[in-house]
């Protein structure tokens, strides 16, 4: 029987630390980890891909900005930023797997969808944003930024620089779940949930209406994968594995792990806010909703013994 795998691409998918964002990088990065997805798909997988948007969307809403300032152009919300992102990483990621899989002589069609994800208007996300967003700046140009703007910047936990922060409620429907997962398990690879979702709320009477926030893609596609009764959830990022103590001379990689293990880590505060610790929680809350395996690693390696730090019962 097939196997049905939600793999959510991390920002290092797209774009990478030292990297400025050209197309031909983004396209590059993208095509290479695509390649990595080739062992799964001959295994007999079938795909249904999320992706991060965090450095796009900064990026965009960095556009929007001057663009007002410049020409007098309307600003656009964020709700509308993270569709326009939707878009152009959801059509890199497609153009470049459908390279991939030609090299390889696989035959599948590829959908990119782009899809809203509802949140909670009230949520207390709202009153404390935490999700970066855009590049990074030093102290000085983050301050200034937060001047002119009302802007919100932590400094990154791995000392990069300073990124704007944003709200990123907790998602609770996604609309179309249903045709995403006829879609992936009748052969077609999708592509969808792009950068958590553009979030939405319904108001009184019912409406769907966009709201400034960014949602977290791991959660957003941890709770595809429940809805969609996938066998296997996978986030990539940069490290092969999950490490407690990370970077202390007793640091240890996590290989495979129980829930219990691993809820015990993030209580303890091992894992960093805004970096490893909302992907360990979009895993557990997988497994915990009735999914069977959920693995952190890098894109290189899917498909191989081991595949990273795999989350269990």
């Amino acid at each position: 029987m097939k196997k049905l795998s939600v793999i959510a691409f991390g920002g290092n998918a797209l774009l990478r630390g030292d990297q400025v964002g050209t197309i031909d990088e983004q396209e590059q990065n993208v095509y290479e980890t695509c390649q990595h997805l080739v062992p799964l798909i001959k295994s007999g997988y079938d795909l249904v891909i999320g992706h991060g948007n965090g450095p796009q969307v900064g990026n965009v809403l960095l556009q929007h900005e001057a663009g007002n300032q410049i020409f007098g152009l309307p600003k656009q919300p964020i709700d509308f930023c993270v569709a326009e992102t939707q878009g152009s990483i959801g059509f890199m990621i497609e153009q470049q797997l459908r390279n991939v899989l030609a090299e390889h002589g696989i035959e599948k069609n590829i959908v990119t969808l782009v899809t809203q994800v509802v949140v909670d208007k009230n949520d207390d996300a709202f009153k404390n944003p935490t999700k970066p967003v855009g590049p990074f700046y030093t102290k000085e140009e983050a301050d200034k930024m937060t001047a002119e703007n009302n802007w919100v910047f932590h400094e990154d936990p791995r000392k990069r620089g300073w990124r704007r922060v944003v709200a990123s409620p907790r998602p609770f429907e996604i609309p179309n779940w249903e045709a995403v997962e006829k879609l992936a398990r009748e052969g077609n690879i999708v592509i969808t949930v792009g950068g958590g979702g553009i979030p939405a709320y319904y108001d009184e009477k019912g409406k769907m209406i966009g709201i400034d926030a960014v949602i977290d893609k791991d959660l957003a596609s941890s709770l595809l994968a429940t809805k969609i009764k996938a066998d296997e959830f996978c986030i990539l990022t940069d490290v092969p594995n999950v490490f407690i103590n990370f970077h202390k001379p007793d640091e240890k990689k996590l290989e495979k792990v129980t829930i219990d293990e691993i809820k015990k880590h993030l209580a303890d505060g091992q894992f960093t806010e805004g970096s490893m610790a909302p992907k360990v929680r979009a895993c557990v809350e997988f497994v915990e909703n009735g999914g069977a395996d959920a693995i952190i690693t890098e894109a290189a390696e899917l498909g191989t013994e081991g595949k990273g730090t795999i989350i269990h019962k």
